[in-house]
Order: C-alpha cells, then structure tokens, then sequence
C-alpha cells in the first residue's frame, strides 16, 4: 500500500507522489515568537516529526523547513512593554521555544528560518507581485490584489465576493478593495523597518512565508503543514503571493491540524485556559504530551483535559512497564529473538504500515503497540527462570517498541529509568514522599517474611489507601504509582 495523504486543497485522500522522485520538501509553519510558546504551538511541531520520520522510513531523502516570525505586531507591543527591541525579544523567546524542542526530544529540522533573514527575498517576491500587477503601491505600503488572482479561495472555499468589509478585513483607505492584503506595511514611528524601494517599512505577515519557501526550496514544494485556524488568510494568501508570483503551482499537499480543547473549550487567552509548554514540562514527562498529540489523529481535536492527561499516563505505564520486564531479561549477549514473538510483532508491524500509509493514521499505531504489549505480558511476566524463549521474546518485543517509538519519539528512554520519574513527579503531586512508601513497603515485606500475613495484607491496603500498587515476585516486592 503506498502513502496517501488527506490534502485540505482538494479535499479528499490523494496518493502520494513528490514533485522529484524519491525526494519530498516540507515547510511547517512555526510560531511567532513574542512569549514562551503554548502547549498547542507544539501539537504541529510533534506530528511533523512523525510524517518526517514515515516519508524517511519510506524511503524518501526529506528536507524539512520550520520558520520563526520574529517581525510581528505582538513582537513589537512585547518588546515596548519589556523596555527591550523587537530582536531582543525574538531572539530570547526563539531560545526558549529550542529548550522546550529539546526536552520534548524530538529531531531538529533541516532549516529554520527567521523572517528578518529573508529580507531581500521578500523584497523580490513583492517586486515581481508589482510588475505581474498582482500588486500595487499605496502611500508606502504595498497591497495584494485579490481580485487579480482567479483562484483566490480555492484552499479555504470562500469566495471574494463572500467577503464583507468591516467584518473579517480592516478598511483601510489605501487599499482598492476590502479584500485586499498588505505585503509591506510602511513604517510607522517608534517600530522596527528595513528599507524597501516603495520606503521603508516591514512585511505582511503572509508574504513572510511565501519568501523564505522560495528562497529555501524554490518555486514549489511538495508538502505545506499548519493548523486549521491558518488556512484562512494565511495560507490562502500564500497562495494568491507564490502563484501570482511564479503562475507554477505552488504547494503539491497541504495539511492540517485540527485545534487542542481545554475541557471540551477551545483554548484563548480570553478563557485563562492557556498553558506554556514550560509550565507542562515542569509538572509531565515530555513523553505524555507527545502521546497526548499523536493518539489522536492529527485532523481531529485533541482534549486537554485531566482526564487526557491520565489516560496518556496510564498507556505510557503499561508499555514502559513491559519494556522494563523485558529489559530485566535482556543483556548484551541476547541476539537471538523467538521466532513465535516475532511473528507477532511482524503482524503488527504491517498494522502500522497499513495505518500510517492511510493518511499517518496514529490511533490504529497505538492500538497496534496495545496488542504486542498485551500478548508479551500474557507470556513474560518478572520471576520466570531465564532461559533463552524468555529472552528471545523479551529482545523481539524490545525491538518492536523501540522501532515503532522510534517513528514517534517515544519509548527510547530506559524503561526503569522511566517509571521512577513517572511516579516521583506523581507523588509530589500527591504531596508524598518516596521515603514514606518504602518504609511501609519494607514493613510489609518485614510482616510477609515472618508470616504475619494479618499484617501484610493491612499494609497493602494502607499502600493502596495511599494511591499505591505493590506486587510480589520471588525476587522481592514492586510497587508503583497507581495508574
């Protein structure tokens, strides 16, 4: 089955075939950088690295473009309130979104490109706008004409003459129609400009990106990624800019991802119910957000609720709990997996195939990972004698995690390594120290040794009046957060 892809433009499941053979260029849109970035900033960040990762596996050499907006209206309002320049605050933000990039261990892109990098591009790309009268001049600002463009709206569905002045465009005098988008805005006192042959000023916001695309891949790419809230005006500007600039199609696959709900609210700041990635990262291991975002297909709304966030918790248990069950049975010397197991996990991995082939289908990736986990747990479990069907099961169980995690940037961690901080960060959200649960641990074993089994089992309820699960192995005691 070969890759098909969901594409916003034609609105139905396309096969997917790159504009070079063997080669695909991918631009992301990335945040604008004017505050630490919200949980949401990243939903798009995670999934791409997970369609960059598939076309890979695939076969396909991949260059994968993520861009900084660090010239914004928001930049500039931050940066008068914090007494710094508009650069300065850019860039301060830009090292802080890389800090929350790297603690969510995902693989750096190929290219990311900042706006005020791409100056001259812009400026050309606006020039030829101007002399294939797509645009025009006003008083220092430079304007897209929308109506010189046949198919403006062809990504989003709406129709120009659909589009009411005052309602969703700004009225602006210098325009010749509602419609109409600023290319380059002049310079206003007090603000960051760059000189520019119609005066000095700073580009729109949606020529940006249409500018650094070319002057990174040239005139077309295969595949265009952003969030639903994006596609109108952005991309469908991007569109109406790139095409009226080269009159090539200008983006083969454009796709996107659906919204983040808070509780079954959508997130805004006007509801309070924004949350850094800082502040997550501070409280869950990386691993939860990245299971939070990818068991959920990428068109559908992802729910940021407690309750989402504890189902995450408990999936990533269970499946770091048998990596650590198998990686007690593994040493470097095992190289040999059971022949029984990995046919196992070759049907599985054909589940995967099928399912990421099918427009990066991840809830079917889970659900494939859930049965392996399963059926392994069902054959291996702590306390068995070592012998090499165990081991063999445990090494082809190990190496389909891995591979499949691999894809996602999840489960590459040491498995025991893992759980400690899992559960350490839950008992110091349930204010309780470790110290307190092994000491009542120790006392149990203590009472289960002297067959005081009274004992033992008024222990084990304290334990799990506590929150806490304990099992019993010939090798001793394990207990765990309950999940």
């Amino acid at each position: 089955m070969s890759l098909k892809i969901y594409s916003t433009l034609s609105r139905q499941t396309e096969e997917f075939k790159p504009l070079t053979p063997g080669e695909v260029k991918i631009y992301v849109c990335g945040p604008t950088v004017y505050n630490f970035l919200h949980v949401g900033n990243f939903r798009g960040v995670v999934f791409f690295n997970l369609v960059r990762n598939w076309l890979e596996e695939l076969g396909y050499k991949v260059q994968y473009a993520l861009n900084f907006t660090d010239v914004d209206d928001k930049i500039i309002a931050r940066a008068n309130e914090m007494g710094k320049s508009a650069g300065d605050v850019s860039e301060l933000y830009i090292a802080e979104y890389k800090k929350d990039f790297a603690t969510l261990g995902l693989r750096p892109h190929d290219f990311n490109p900042k706006v005020t990098e791409h100056m001259d591009g812009i400026r050309a790309v606006i020039s030829k706008l101007i002399e294939n009268k797509k645009a025009y001049q006003a008083d220092g600002d430079v304007n897209y004409s929308v109506s010189s463009f046949d198919g403006y709206g062809k990504l989003s569905g709406r129709k120009v003459e659909d589009q009411q002045a005052g309602s969703r465009i700004d009225v602006d005098e210098k325009k010749h129609n509602a419609e109409d988008f600023a290319l380059w805005k002049s310079a206003k006192a007090g603000e960051i400009s760059w000189p520019s042959p119609w005066g000095p000023g700073r580009p729109g916001w949606h020529i940006e990106c249409s500018a650094m695309i070319k002057d990174i891949f040239g005139d077309q790419i295969d595949i265009h990624g952003g969030g639903m809230d994006l596609i109108f005006p952005h991309h469908e500007n991007e569109i109406a800019q790139s095409e009226g600039c080269t009159h090539k199609q200008f983006v083969k696959y454009w796709m996107h991802w659906n919204m983040i709900n808070f509780g079954s609210q959508k997130m805004s700041k006007s509801l309070g119910n924004i949350v850094s990635m800082r502040e997550f990262l501070e409280v869950n291991p990386p691993e939860v957000y990245k299971w939070m975002m990818l068991n959920v297909h990428y068109r559908s709304v992802s729910d940021f609720s407690d309750d989402s966030i504890g189902r995450a918790v408990t999936g990533l248990a269970r499946i770091y709990s048998a990596l650590a069950v198998a990686e007690s049975y593994l040493t470097p010397e095992v190289t040999a997996v059971d022949a029984g197991f990995e046919k196992i996990t070759k049907e599985a991995w054909d589940k995967v195939t099928t399912a990421l082939n099918d427009d990066f289908g991840t809830p079917e990736v889970f659900a494939a990972l859930f049965e392996v986990t399963r059926q392994f747990n069902n054959q291996v479990r702590r306390g068995l004698k070592v012998n090499p069907a165990v081991q063999g099961k445990a090494l082809a169980y190990r190496n389909f995690v891995h591979r499949v995690g691999a894809l996602m940037s999840l489960f590459q961690q040491p498995a025991q390594a893992f759980l400690q901080d899992l559960d350490s960060r839950l008992l110091a959200q349930m204010k309780i120290e470790r110290s307190a649960v092994e000491a009542v641990v120790a006392e149990r074993a203590a009472a289960r040794a002297a067959k005081d089994f009274a004992k033992s089992d008024e222990l084990r309820a304290k334990l799990t009046e506590m929150g806490i699960s304990v099992s019993d192995t010939p090798e001793g005691s394990f207990w765990e957060v309950t999940k």
